[in-house]
């Protein structure tokens, strides 16, 4: 039963069955060269790889792929033990005769039972099998066989699928573990991480474990480990999930639903750990798997991850490089796989941190980098920087005295980077200054100090008691020191049609002063993102199509909770909520719905489902976030109230409120309870920018600077594009005096916002519920590549691992319910069509047209030797390992295909260039044959006209001679 030769199947004759690794030559021939044949002899080979397996614990060649395998049996030399000396000269004589390569000369069955290595055990028959029964019997109660079984990487019936494993010293799956329980999983992650193993499978997810040092992993040799190869050929590794998600667009480029065509990498974090270094080796390996149309191209997407992180990114007490913002860049490729654009798009930037940091945290990297890479330069007076005193919005802990960041070699190394950023994507000097200004004016902006005065009608009032910081903010923004005084001190008010002019108090233009500041830095990272995409943008003529294949890179902050969690960690923590629930969504839910509609038997898993939660956060008009947008559009609310009106509307037993501590309430998050100080949530929610500021920034010399207040800003809260007016959503207000001003210094912009008593403007609230359908509008559509990120201590150490701490992320994460319904389930469910369309090469022939049934489907599967695959009513089940043995196959088929083709036309082409070339030499014969004719016909010619020409002065002169004779007779 190891081969057979089946007369027909379906309707190809000398079809050969079995496991390749003990497949005669002769077998493996007969499927290649319909002339061949075998006869019962194959037996006797199959039984000396039988034999070798019995010494070796393996048949030859079974570290390759099978395909591999029947490559290599043809064309090596009969296999052998690997010790032949451990073993009796008889067993190795006997190996010999069984692997005789020409299949005529080698012995037939009853033949080798007259060999000394077999007749030896004639009238031990009882004894042997009596010694072998205790030895099975000794080595089942140690354990042996059972762990012998379950480690086996194949078997004899050609299942080439991952097996079980029990009790393993260390396993690259998770989802292979046959005892599959909180202490096996993390057991398993400790021995990994105790071996600089950060990386682990569940099934198609990767796990990360943060080691809180370098490890030298990550560089391109690595990478090119990755290429194209089995995901069991190398250990886990994010650049393994980079080519998958590659392979996978190109793979379903044609042939596979839409949404199958768009693949990204989700990484999915606590706490900010490792998922920027994961999205970033992403984003470096994908570039060594494809050719850009030119290397500037490939050069310019790897530094936008510098670029947008520099501005992106700031130190916490947990991360030195925390992402404060969601990122989900997008590589654009052509059908053939070749990048040719990207596109990155920035959700929920945290413009908060530029006026304020927590204890122990820091502002944006690009502030310290500038500062430090200025001073190198000897350009801070020029950007008007102080060089003794750091600006307020970067005094805190860390930084006392400027020289604390301006003498920082990092910074200074980082800034040339970033500058370098600029030029490789293509920004120009001008527009670099222009960056460089506005950074350095929203530093101006935070020195500016105010005084309270008191006027005659009592009413408090404001003035700038430090005007050098004033006049230094008014000229790098190019705009007038006194009218920016204005702005700051006093607001207009349109109030039944008339315009009052109102003074702010110190509070409020301190408020005013943050907010141009956090409007000003929001929009300029805006505005870098669009240009960048601009610079990036792929051609029409490149991309061939609107609608292309990418893939997606999304870096999302992870959940937080700190001692102190304000408004920023409630939107990063709602986030997080999301984007579990479409992973719970997407690996249980959609799955086991599925299974119900196709008629598929399967288990189903039990998991956390955070819809409620969910709910409570977005839904209207009664969620959180709801409430507080109505909370926030009343003048005379406060935080207090707000609190209150959670309280009393908020009925879920997610939400709490602590006795005896005012402005705190508590939610129960899937990663545990969080609480949550209300202090400031109805200012961060309404984040409104004065009109007074926009209208004097539009009237600006500076052209960005103009730019960052004249376009409109999107319902995500970015800078729009373009000045289209489907995109404008403004949170601000305009005096309506300003009016006919307004349109003349915004151009054809034509919108502008007003100021009324009663006009509802955007919230901080409803721009994050636009990003977060905005983002899952992108993942829907596309097929997600998961990486689990886990922190392995809340100590920032390297080297050490707290079960606790891990075990708490592994509930919390759904990681064993994953590898549950890895191990049981289908990930990959796919059409009968767009099966059969991708792998009819398996089992058909190129000019088949196969039809559209399970039955064809079947017929593939079985060609390609796999097991517990399933049938629905209109898709294939397949497990996570089917679709890489499968595409493997495919690609080997196709490579033979393309083999035979280069052939084939080199000899059409070397059939036509001798035919070209006896063309060319009969050519040439002929020529030659007109060329000697019109030389012979022109040599005779020329010697007729010499012997005409002759002629004539012969009988010219015989004439003369003859006149002159008659001439004389006459005389």
């Amino acid at each position: 039963g190891v081969s057979a030769q089946l007369t027909s199947t379906r309707l190809r004759r000398n079809t050969s069955v079995g496991t390749p690794f003990w497949m005669a030559p002769e077998v493996i021939a007969c499927e290649q060269q319909l002339d061949s044949s075998y006869d019962a002899r194959c037996d006797a080979w199959s039984l000396g790889i039988t034999a070798i397996e019995l010494g070796d614990g393996d048949p030859p060649l079974a570290d390759l792929h099978p395909m591999r395998a029947l490559f290599k049996i043809p064309r090596n030399p009969p296999p052998t033990l690997q010790q032949p000396e451990l073993w009796s000269p008889q067993f190795n004589d006997f190996i010999n005769k069984c692997l005789t390569k020409d299949y005529e000369k080698r012995p037939t069955v009853s033949s080798l039972l007259q060999h000394d290595f077999i007749k030896q055990i004639e009238g031990k028959e009882s004894v042997l099998q009596k010694q072998l029964m205790e030895f099975i019997d000794v080595h089942q109660q140690m354990g042996v066989t059972e762990k012998a079984r379950f480690e086996r990487i194949h078997t004899k019936k050609g299942n080439y699928s991952k097996s079980l494993v029990s009790n393993p010293e260390e396993v690259d799956d998770l989802a292979t573990l046959e005892v599959l329980d909180e202490n096996t999983v993390t057991e398993q992650l400790q021995k990994g991480y105790t071996k600089d193993q950060i990386y682990t499978y569940v099934g198609d997810i990767l796990i990360a474990v943060n080691p809180f040092r370098n490890i030298d992993i990550y560089s391109s040799q690595h990478s090119k480990l990755y290429i194209g190869a089995k995901r069991t050929a190398n250990p886990p590794h994010i650049f393994a999930v980079a080519d998958i998600g590659y392979q996978s667009m190109v793979t379903y480029n044609s042939d596979q639903v839409k949404m199958r065509s768009f693949n990204y990498i989700l990484c999915l974090t606590e706490r900010y750990v490792v998922s920027s270094e994961s999205c970033s080796c992403s984003l470096q390996s994908i570039p060594f798997h494809i050719q850009a149309n030119n290397r500037t191209l490939q050069e310019k997407i790897l530094q936008v991850n510098n670029l947008v992180e520099a501005f992106g990114n700031a130190g916490t007490i947990i991360n030195d490089n925390s992402s404060r913002f969601g990122k989900y860049l997008e590589m654009k490729f052509t059908c053939g796989g070749t990048v040719v654009g990207a596109q990155i798009s920035e959700y929920l930037l945290e413009k908060s941190r530029v006026v304020h940091q927590a204890v122990g945290e820091k502002n944006f990297h690009i502030f310290y980098y500038i500062y430090a890479g200025l001073a190198e330069k000897k350009k801070l007076a020029h950007y008007k920087l102080p060089e003794y005193r750091p600006p307020r919005y970067l005094q805190n802990d860390h930084f006392r005295i400027v020289q604390d960041f301006m003498n920082n070699s990092f910074y200074k190394t980082q800034f040339e980077l970033i500058e370098q950023c600029f030029k490789v994507i293509g920004f120009t000097l001008e527009e670099l200054g222009s960056v460089y200004s506005v950074l350095a004016a929203i530093l101006n902006v935070g020195n500016i100090e105010f005084s309270a005065v008191v006027s005659d009608h009592m009413i408090d009032k404001s003035n700038i008691s430090n005007p050098v910081a004033l006049e230094n903010c008014a000229s790098l923004l190019c705009i007038q020191a006194d009218e920016l005084q204005e702005a700051l001190t006093s607001h207009c008010v349109v109030t039944r049609g008339e315009t009052i002019i109102r003074p702010n108090t110190v509070e409020k233009a301190t408020d005013v002063r943050d907010a141009m500041a956090k409007a000003l830095y929001g929009r300029l990272f805006s505005w870098i993102v669009n240009r960048i995409n601009t610079l990036l943008k792929p051609d029409k003529h490149l991309s061939g199509n609107d609608d292309g294949l990418n893939i997606g890179i999304l870096d999302i902050f992870g959940f937080e909770n700190f001692k102190k969690n304000s408004f920023e960690q409630l939107c990063i923590n709602i986030a997080n909520e999301q984007i579990q629930f479409y992973f719970n969504q997407h690996v249980f839910a959609w799955e086991q719905n599925e299974y119900l509609y196709e008629g598929v038997d399967a288990r189903v898993i039990e998991y956390e489902d955070n819809r409620p939660l969910l709910d409570m956060f977005l839904q209207k008009p009664m969620g959180l976030l709801s409430l507080l947008d109505e909370e926030s559009r009343f003048p005379q609310a406060t935080d207090q109230t707000l609190v209150e009106k959670f309280e009393d509307n908020l009925k879920s037993k997610y939400f709490w409120r602590p006795k005896r501590v005012d402005l705190t309430f508590g939610i129960y998050h899937y990663a545990g309870k969080v609480l949550y100080n209300a202090s400031g949530f109805l200012a961060k929610n309404r984040d409104t920018l004065p009109a007074d500021i926009v209208l004097l920034l539009r009237s600006s010399e500076n052209n960005l600077t103009r730019q960052l207040v004249t376009h409109p800003l999107t319902k995500t809260g970015n800078l729009a594009h373009t000045k289209s007016k489907a995109t404008i959503s403004y949170q601000m207000w305009t005096p309506q005096k300003s009016i006919g001003h307004t349109k003349n210094e915004a151009g054809d912009t034509g919108h502008h916002p007003r100021e009324t008593t009663s006009m509802k403007t955007q919230t901080v609230a409803s721009y994050f519920r636009y990003s977060l359908m905005d983002l899952l509008s992108k993942m829907v559509v596309g097929q997600p590549h998961f990486v689990r990120c886990i922190k392995p201590n809340n100590d920032r150490q390297a080297n050490k691992f707290d079960k606790e701490k891990v075990l708490v992320q592994l509930r919390y994460t759904g990681i064993l319910e994953t590898a549950r319904i890895r191990r049981q389930g289908y990930s990959h469910r796919i059409l009968f069509a767009n099966f059969i369309k991708r792998y009819y090469l398996i089992c058909y022939k190129t000019n088949e047209d196969p039809p559209v049934s399970p039955e064809t489907c079947a017929a593939i599967l079985e060609k390609a030797h796999l097991d517990n695959w399933v049938l629905g009513k209109t898709k294939v089940f397949l497990k996570y390992y089917h679709v890489e043995q499968l595409n493997l196959m495919r690609k080997e088929t196709v490579d033979m295909i393309i083999l035979i083709q280069a052939c084939v036309r080199g000899w059409l082409g070397s059939r036509r260039y001798k035919k070209i070339k006896e063309q060319r030499e009969q050519s040439a014969i002929k020529i030659q044959s007109v060329a000697r004719g019109y030389l012979l016909r022109k040599k005779r010619q020329e010697l007729t006209e010499t012997r005409n020409k002759a002629a004539t002065i012969i009988q010219s002169h015989y004439r003369g001679c003859r006149e002159r004779k008659i001439f004389k007779s006459r005389r």
